[in-house]
Order: structure tokens, then C-alpha cells, then sequence
């Protein structure tokens, strides 16, 4: 497992969308985030053997990475050299809710980002029926569209991104407690991506 994580740095150093690095390293690392004994292992190994491979995986790492693995991950990424992509450069944008909670049971949640001149939007349904559980979780370049698709099916109002980002922390949080419920594969493959917003607008 160590070496599978270690390999699929690989394409890392030629990418140049820091979002498409978030989505590559989230679909791979997310089940095994929270492993401190696999990244402790594969930090110190990256530390190790200094390539454009291992200092773009440490930093995409640091930015994903939850808890300790995270901190470890950034302090051996110092001692390497930058990877062309700047994943400190998210900013945030509008976030919008719609409630349909009533008929559907179901909210959704769109929160908006940007990468430079890139925007890129999260969509979010919460299932209110099953405890507010975060059924469905995608991704979309094309914000606009996707805001227009939501306001075809419901009335939205805009919500501040803490707020919106707070719905979205208790949200995860019971997600992650039971991994075993049915929710879509995009929840899992984005959760890491998901969880560094949640965690930047909190803080």
C-alpha cells in the first residue's frame, strides 16, 4: 500500500490545475486518510528521496491530508522544492441553499471556489430524512450552469460560506461515522476535497 500511494504521485509534478491535483490525490488517499501508521511510513520515505514526484505528493499531502499526517507531510514538504500548481491559492465564493426538505426531503448546497481565474463549484444534497447525511457530492467547472439547474427545481437563497461550510462539518461528521450507509461513490471520492473547504472556512 505504501508503495501504491508513492506510485500514484507519479502524474502529480506534470499537472498544472492544482483542482485536478486535489481530485487525483482524494479519490486515491481518501480511504486510508486516516491511517497515521501508512503516512507516517510513506512521509518519512518522500522525505527521504528528494524528487519533483515526492515534493509534489508531500505538498498536495499537507493541503489533504487530516490531523498529524497532515503537519508531517507539510514540514517535510519545506525541505523540497514547489511544485508548479499553488493549492494555497483557493479562495472562496457565494454558496447557495435550497431547501427541499418539505416534498423531497432533501437540502442542497452549492458553494462556489476558485482557483485564480478558475471557478469551480461543489454540489451537495443532504438527505434530512436519514439524520442529514450527505448522499451525493460532485464537482462542476461550470458554476453558472449549475446554479441554473438548481433554480429550475427550487428557490435558493444565499447562505455565508461559514455557515454553509458548518452544515456541511455536521454533515460529514455523521458520514463518517458510519462509512457503511449508502451514499454515492463522488461522496467518497471528494471527501478529502470536501473536508479541506470545511475545514478553511471553520477556521
Amino acid at each position: 500500500m505504501q508503495q501504491a500511494v508513492v506510485d500514484a504521485g507519479r502524474p502529480l509534478p506534470q499537472l498544472t490545475d492544482p483542482l485536478e491535483v486535489e481530485l487525483q490525490v482524494s479519490a486515491f488517499v481518501g480511504p486510508f486518510a486516516d491511517n497515521e501508521e501508512l503516512w507516517e511510513v510513506v512521509v518519512r520515505h518522500l522525505g527521504e528521496v528528494p524528487s519533483r514526484r515526492s515534493a509534489a505528493l508531500l505538498t498536495a499531502l499537507a493541503h489533504l491530508l487530516p490531523g498529524r499526517p497532515g503537519v508531517w507531510a507539510q514540514e517535510a514538504a519545506r525541505r523540497q522544492a514547489e511544485p508548479k500548481w499553488d493549492l494555497g491559492a483557493l479562495t472562496f465564493g457565494e454558496c447557495w441553499i435550497g431547501d427541499r426538505s418539505i416534498d423531497a426531503g432533501y437540502l442542497a448546497l452549492l458553494c462556489s471556489y476558485s482557483y485564480g481565474d478558475a471557478p469551480h463549484a461543489m454540489v451537495f444534497m443532504i438527505d434530512e430524512i436519514s439524520g442529514s447525511l450527505t448522499r451525493h457530492a460532485f464537482l462542476t467547472r461550470q458554476v453558472g450552469e449549475a446554479l441554473a439547474r438548481l433554480r429550475d427545481e427550487m428557490r435558493l437563497e444565499l447562505i455565508t460560506p461559514v455557515a454553509a461550510h458548518w452544515l456541511l462539518s455536521r454533515s460529514y461528521d455523521r458520514f463518517e461515522r458510519r462509512p457503511g450507509l449508502g451514499v454515492s461513490m463522488d461522496v467518497h471520492q471528494t471527501r478529502l476535497v470536501a473536508r479541506r473547504r470545511i475545514a478553511l472556512a471553520m477556521n
